[in-house]
């Protein structure tokens, strides 16, 4: 919990965003003074692009950033350009709003715990659920619905008919109850699919807003896989989910499943998991994360004829600047009243620093 604000506080937008969201934040409160210049962020290259293209400043410009940092109380996101330097040019940073929600591992490696030890950061859970939801969807349909075979015989102008199979009353086993997970769920059971949640011991499950079928500790996970007709992994990246998926449980997986990895590639063995999808063993697979990004060209998945090799890009859509303008302006009247804010990463789950 933080203590109320009662003087000015300096927020510094550090990735770009459109004009009209920052006329939001301004207004969330009088006491704030935003500061925006987005002549000294990285260009965007698409849209909700937080990492943006190259930029190479003017010293009269990189004085002036220097400055935004060296005065700022808040980050609206990482500044990409000093993430090395990051602490020691912005000592009074109080509270970083991440634009993406995996960023336990970066922060860790950045040693940015205990180089910031008076730092919040805060993750853009639940930002993304939408469009992530929907990427699964898109996959469990391209497999079940043969989209392949159908574009394939297109282009070759080759009529000839075949049966797909329906998304009801299969199994969708979900790994990872967060913001994402959940949106997930909801849209298996909106296609009556049934619906496993696998997630911490802890976990507190709401049947009414979470219409799961059947809830398993993620200790159990092992029990559930054998009904996992499509498996989708949404879990965070911590020492304990590292390599949760490998070949062991890729074969206990019924033959024909479908895998979906959206949330970080560490968590798989990829080995073990083109293996599984050469042998047959799984129909198809969608995967939006990989191990090392950007996927090497050597990597046997882009040439896989049952894989689909999304450039880590299911959750950005041009809707995504203005979810995490609303998350940041409801954190920021929770952050001047003195209140918990919302999506605190825990520092205690990234395990020791290296």
């Amino acid at each position: 919990m933080t203590s109320p604000m009662e003087g000015p506080l300096k927020i510094l937008i550090a990735s770009f965003i459109e004009a009209d969201l920052v006329e939001r934040i301004r207004r969330v409160d009088p006491r704030l003074v935003v500061a925006y210049e987005p002549g000294l962020l990285r260009p965007p290259r698409y849209a909700a692009d937080h990492k943006g293209g190259a930029l190479d400043r003017t010293p009269e410009q990189e004085a002036r950033w220097r400055e935004l940092l060296g005065e700022a109380d808040i980050l609206f996101d990482f500044d990409q350009t000093h993430l090395e330097d990051l602490p020691e040019l912005a000592p009074r940073v109080r509270w970083i709003q991440s634009t993406s929600s995996g960023i336990g591992p970066f922060v860790q490696r950045m040693g940015y715990a205990h180089r910031m030890p008076d730092t919040v950061f805060t993750r853009a859970s639940g930002v993304h659920a939408q469009p992530l939801a929907e990427f699964c969807v898109m996959v469990m349909l391209m497999f079940r619905k043969g989209l392949h075979r159908v574009m394939r015989d297109q282009e070759r102008k080759h009529w000839e008919r075949y049966a797909g199979t329906d998304l009801e009353g299969k199994t969708l086993v979900v790994v990872g109850l967060g913001g994402v997970g959940r949106e997930v769920v909801r849209v298996g059971k909106a296609f009556r699919m049934r619906v496993i949640g696998v997630d911490r011991p802890g976990f507190r499950l709401d049947p009414d807003a979470l219409p799961l079928d059947e809830f398993r500790p993620s200790g159990e996970l092992h029990s559930v896989l054998g009904q996992a007709e499509h498996l989708v992994l949404i879990a965070p990246h911590t020492p304990e989910t590292e390599g949760m998926i490998g070949a062991r449980e890729l074969a206990l997986l019924p033959r024909g499943a479908v895998f979906i990895n959206i949330a970080r590639g560490a968590l798989v063995d990829e080995e073990a998991l083109a293996d599984a999808l050469r042998s047959g063993h799984l129909a198809g697979a969608g995967l939006d994360v990989f191990a090392e990004e950007p996927l090497p060209p050597e990597s046997p998945f882009w040439e896989m004829p049952n894989v689909l090799v999304c450039p880590h890009s299911a959750s950005t859509s041009d809707g995504e600047n203005r979810r995490i303008t609303d998350l940041f302006c409801e954190n920021l009247r929770r952050f001047l009243a003195g209140q918990p804010l919302i999506n605190v990463l825990d520092l205690e789950e990234l395990g020791p620093r290296d």
